[in-house]
């Protein structure tokens, strides 16, 4: 180190960060690697349960785990000094969602305690780190308070249900989860003193949409191994694989691009003292059918890949279509949502909605025909999205090249 050069100290007060330059650290990819283990733990677990009880089952916890890892994310988004107490909170709470992993397939049941323990803790973890945040940025004090308050709220639910057994404790997570989901809408409304980093937000979560897609392409090459390379398990795998391709492309060429754009134009308006923009709400919120949309597919298509002569209309098939119909939603609320105007979802895509669950509707004996035709239509609507975009101009600039300065939230 040359002298004169300044030692970064090694603890640093919250401060928030939405006027500097930022994008995804190596600390956050690998926090992610835990919420991967989970959501490939419930694919598996739902995939050995295609019941209505494990599909329930499936879509409550991965509701939860993605509130978990949207609580953090936010937090980092605003307050990420990437000093030595902020990285330690953060591979702690890696642990804890690490252990959620460990428990998640039977979450339900034999392994119900241990896997409400660890995720107590990540929710313990973030209370902390948002106490600290209130203590060092005074400014910002009455919206970290909702913050406070939810997670508070969440933590003793969980800790509460250890006290039940069965029904009982799944109500109360939950009710724990509800109160986690209402929090950034609720801080959202009440002020507009704790902006968000709309560079660094698109970028986080369109890296977790890249971990699940890895589901979907999962799915078709365990298939494709599990049925031994059956000709018809490779055609079926190929064009499960060619859907999760097109998922890739709408959402990166399109969705993403779009709604990150549409964020920073909000961003580059000048101040007309309009209340917090709820946008960035519908942009959050928008990929949670979306990324369970994906897992969805993936599970799907790992099912019709194994058993590709079963007769349809079929369990996986259903599976399958609710989970192209439920990606194709998130799409439409994150462009929409973002671009605050309707009009920009129709009739693309979602006019494409209603056709899918149809197209599983229809009984024959050839997984092939179901696949292929969603496979169609899904690099149709990926097509167009992309000559849509280009023709109106609108995202044609990458989300992690913008610099601009940060929209209030």
């Amino acid at each position: 180190m040359s002298a004169g050069t300044e030692r970064e100290p090694m603890v640093q007060p919250p401060a928030l960060r939405t006027s500097q330059e930022a994008s995804a650290s190596n600390l956050e990819l690998f926090f992610d690697l835990a919420y991967v283990l989970v959501v490939n733990e419930l694919a598996v677990a739902f995939l050995k349960h295609l019941t209505w009880s494990g599909l329930g089952t499936f879509v409550a916890l991965f509701v939860a785990i993605w509130m978990s890892w949207v609580g953090f994310t936010l937090y980092a988004n605003r307050f990420d000094t990437d000093d030595v107490l902020f990285r330690i909170g953060k591979l702690a709470a890696t642990l804890s969602i690490a252990g959620c992993a460990a428990s998640a397939a039977t979450a339900t049941s034999s392994f119900s305690t241990p896997f409400a323990v660890c995720f107590l803790a990540g929710r313990v973890i973030l209370l902390v780190l948002h106490v600290r945040a209130w203590r060092h940025v005074p400014d910002a004090r009455s919206t970290i308070s909702v913050y406070l308050v939810t997670i508070a709220v969440s933590s003793v639910l969980w800790t509460v249900s250890l006290a039940f057994d069965g029904p009982a404790r799944y109500w109360l997570w939950g009710a724990a989860v509800a109160v986690d989901a209402i929090g950034p809408v609720i801080a959202t409304w009440r002020d507009n003193h704790l902006p968000l980093h709309m560079e660094h937000l698109p970028e986080r979560f369109g890296l977790f949409v890249i971990l699940v897609l890895g589901e979907a392409v999962g799915g078709a090459a365990i298939g494709v191994r599990d049925a031994e390379w059956d000709a018809s398990a490779v055609a079926v795998g190929v064009a499960g694989f060619v859907i999760a391709a097109a998922m890739w492309w709408i959402y990166f060429d399109t969705a993403a691009a779009v709604g990150a754009a549409a964020l920073r134009r909000r961003d580059d308006e000048s101040d007309d003292g309009a209340p917090a923009d709820e946008r960035h709400d519908l942009f959050v919120y928008g990929h949670l059918p979306l990324a369970l949309g994906i897992v969805m597919a993936g599970v799907g298509i790992e099912e019709l890949v194994l058993h590709p002569g079963a007769a349809l209309p079929s369990a996986a098939g259903w599976i399958l279509a609710a989970g192209v119909t439920l990606f194709l939603t998130g799409t439409a609320l994150v462009l929409g949502g973002s671009s605050h105007s309707w009009r920009a979802i129709w009739p693309w895509p979602l006019a494409a909605v209603p056709i899918v669950p149809a197209a599983a509707a229809l009984g024959h004996h050839h997984a092939q025909l179901l696949v292929a035709g969603l496979a169609l239509l899904c690099l149709v609507l990926a097509v167009r999205g992309t000559v849509d975009r280009r023709n109106s101009g609108a995202g044609s600039v990458r989300p992690a090249v913008q610099k601009t300065p940060r929209t209030p939230a």
